[in-house]
């Protein structure tokens, strides 16, 4: 599942007339680099919608991905798992955020590769601070060795996870966060997490086209 239904208020006037998914970097909309993502695995995929829906419907028309648009209120990223549950099949899903670009191994095909279903509800792509380009904070897990995560200042979550999308069922509100989840796993010790060993670039603001596009282009950040 990739999350488009924002509003991306920090994007400015690039944003006035359409979602931000459809804003351009490198010369393609930060949808289509997403939806590059999932296509060498043959995913089936569904994307939330919610800002000028339509815009994004005409540009997926042809795509072969499911969308659904969420109203009249945005479900968050856990009220949106639950609302696509029935569209993704069964089993483990992936979801993946829109506004974020790589550089490196495909980061759908290194979390297919370190999933375990027996012992992981929910394994989270993680970033080293020194390679997530526009983060400002400091860090939202810490890694154990055995893989588990915990919260506090480390590495950066990356909107890339692996996750069972029936424990949203367990949530009693209608739009709410994946953090909910995620609490509830940290505490019966099934929230794990996998280090990326490439470059990942945050592409909320204007500057963060510019920081994408010369991440892209391997040149000094």
């Amino acid at each position: 599942m990739i999350f488009a239904a924002g509003f991306g208020t920090r994007m400015g006037a690039l944003t006035a007339h359409q979602p931000k998914p459809m804003v351009k970097v490198a010369g393609k909309p930060l949808i289509d680099h997403t939806l590059a993502l999932a296509a060498p695995l043959g995913l089936k995929t569904v994307v939330n919608l919610h800002y000028l829906p339509h815009i994004l419907e005409q540009h997926l028309a042809d795509s072969g991905v499911t969308t659904l648009t969420e109203a009249p209120d945005i479900l968050e990223t856990g009220g949106g798992l639950r609302n696509a549950q029935t569209h993704l099949g069964s089993g483990p899903a992936f979801t993946l955020n829109s506004d974020a670009l790589w550089r490196g191994p495909n980061p759908l095909s290194a979390l297919q590769a370190a999933w375990d279903s027996d012992k992981m509800d929910a394994l989270l792509l993680l970033i080293p601070r020194e390679n997530a380009l526009g983060h400002k904070g400091m860090g939202d897990f810490i890694l154990s060795k055995t893989g588990q995560i915990t919260r506090g200042a480390g590495l950066v979550y990356s909107g890339a996870q692996i996750i069972k999308p029936e424990l949203t069922e367990e949530i009693n509100e209608r739009a709410f966060s994946l953090n909910l989840v995620w609490d509830k796993l940290l505490a019966s010790g099934r929230l794990f997490g996998l280090p990326y060993s490439g470059q990942w670039c945050d592409v909320g603001s204007p500057e963060g086209i510019t920081r994408a596009e010369r991440m892209l282009n391997d040149t000094p950040v």
